[in-house]
């Protein structure tokens, strides 16, 4: 890439994070939530995040059960970014941090499977995940020098750790 279409990149990003603020600013409004947003780009997609005080529930009901809430907003947000900029969106939502802790313990996970299969010599299949968890993993096997796939179907789409 070109600084120039680096440059065009991220300046197509943030406003992907600003638009997305924007929807989720009203969003909190109209639930009467308290909240900050905070935006990044990470890599080759917007990052926004809400955050509360750390004391404030309220925004674990944005969550939901297994994040299935937070999903549910992260895919209407996208949808919201694509209808003011007719671009797929591949904007990542965190709320209170759900996100965040989730990736580490998914880390942990597959570091843990790596160890499993270089003991054993076999390959290591994990419970079904979802994209976001999935990727997770995979990036963590290739960080511990094995070779990871996903097998089955949505939603019972699993990560398989293969022997080197």
């Amino acid at each position: 890439m070109t600084d120039g279409n680096t440059t065009d990149a991220l300046t197509r990003l943030e406003q992907e994070g600003e638009i997305a603020a924007d929807y989720l600013e009203g969003l909190l409004d109209i639930a009467d939530l308290d909240g900050d947003i905070d935006m990044d780009v990470e890599g080759d997609r917007a990052s926004v995040s809400i955050v509360g005080e750390s004391s404030s529930r309220d925004l674990n009901k944005l969550v939901g059960r297994e994040g299935e809430v937070l999903e549910a907003l992260q895919e209407l947000t996208r949808l919201a970014v694509h209808r003011e900029t007719g671009d797929r969106s591949r904007l990542m939502l965190d709320i209170a941090g759900f996100r965040a802790h989730k990736r580490t313990e998914l880390t942990d996970l597959g570091v843990k499977a790596v160890e499993e299969v270089k003991e054993s010599g076999r390959p290591v299949k994990l419970k079904a995940m979802t994209p976001f968890e999935r990727k997770v993993v995979h990036d963590a096997v290739a960080a511990a020098g094995l070779r990871s796939e996903s097998e089955g179907e949505e939603p019972e789409r699993r990560v398989v750790v293969l022997p080197a």
